[in-house]
């Protein structure tokens, strides 16, 4: 192979690898702008597919272990977080008192390592989750779905 052929072979792929690197760059900003479209920011937390349940800033959203059932008439779903080192019970706090801002409903709560908050509203439940693991970590649960009342 002469010199000439090796450059050749060497542009070629150079062009090759930046265009790839740019095609790659297209879909992760487009997938980063879908991810960002099932979210709504707020003064003090995010709504996450639900527009009436709201989500302190800090936790980070765990989209692979999350799901969301929907059909025209209503919304289902499991929404999965977690944060290093966060006070449950500041937790808590702020999912009593901004779910009743959202018009919640309190049912009941079981409050120890491993915490639970169950709310209703006319045709709809949700219940939050709170564990704190042995080695620091917090993670919260929050399933929404329909009462099945009629």
């Amino acid at each position: 192979m002469n010199s000439f052929s090796k450059r050749k072979v060497g542009w070629t792929a150079a062009i090759l690898f930046v265009l790839v690197l740019f095609l790659l760059g297209g879909c992760s900003t487009l997938s980063r702008e879908k991810r960002e479209e099932s979210t709504k920011d707020t003064l003090g937390g995010k709504y996450y597919y639900f527009e009436d349940v709201r989500v302190p800033p800090e936790l980070n959203y765990k989209q692979k272990r999350s799901f969301v059932y929907e059909t025209p008439r209503f919304k289902a779903g499991v929404l999965y977080f977690t944060k290093w080192r966060l006070d449950s019970d500041s937790l808590i706090d702020f999912f009593i008192h901004s779910m009743e801002k959202d018009n919640w409903k309190l049912i009941n709560s079981y409050k120890g390592k491993e915490s639970i908050l169950n709310f209703s509203k006319p045709e709809k439940s949700c219940m939050i989750k709170i564990v704190e693991k042995w080695w620091g970590n917090t993670e919260v649960e929050i399933r929404v779905g329909p009462t099945g009342e009629k």
